[in-house]
């Protein structure tokens, strides 16, 4: 198992070199989206419509950040299980989403869609919610404020740590 340093701006060139069980620090900007967020994001792309961010290359993180406390970047922020979003990425990895993160394994159309499209799926530390957000820099809404937590949101990470858990090689932590 190897550590890794990268920046989401690299993720789809780093991609290849990562192996299920390695270590990531991601830093850069992720985009949070969960059930509610990808069902309106898919209503927008049915529609052809601009989405709130660009899908190439992205990286999205499965979560519901709770209320931001005074003096802090944002609240609490663990990843939510990610298999519900398993009906909507393999469009999206098939857009070029360059990686996603969350908890729990996927399906096998999602694992397929990873090899396929050269990403990654990442796992974050469930139940470490106010700790992770302590590598999160900045919190901004940038799409669909009216669903609360769930609003997709523009975050900027710091060293994240993450857990490469389903590579683009096909290799699946959870097979293992």
């Amino acid at each position: 198992m190897a550590l890794y340093h990268i920046n989401t701006k690299n993720i789809k060139t780093a991609a290849p070199t990562l192996k299920a069980g390695d270590t990531v620090y991601l830093s850069g900007t992720v985009y949070t989206s969960r059930d509610a967020a990808h069902k309106k994001i898919f209503e927008l792309m049915d529609k052809g419509e601009p989405l709130p961010y660009g899908i190439k290359g992205a990286v999205q993180y499965f979560a519901g950040p709770t209320p931001t406390p005074v003096g802090l970047a944002i609240g609490s922020c663990g990843p939510t299980t990610s298999s519900r979003m398993d009906v909507f990425s393999p469009r999206l990895l098939d857009m070029c989403l360059g990686a996603m993160i969350g908890k729990g394994p996927r399906s096998d159309e999602v694992c397929k869609a990873i090899v396929r499209n050269g990403s990654v799926y990442f796992c974050a530390v469930g139940g470490a919610g106010a700790l992770a957000s302590k590598c999160i820099k900045s919190c901004e809404v940038i799409a669909f404020p009216e669903l609360g937590c769930e609003s997709v949101k523009k975050l900027e990470f710091c060293e994240f740590p993450l857990t490469v858990a389903i590579d683009c090689h096909g290799g699946n932590l959870f097979n293992q």
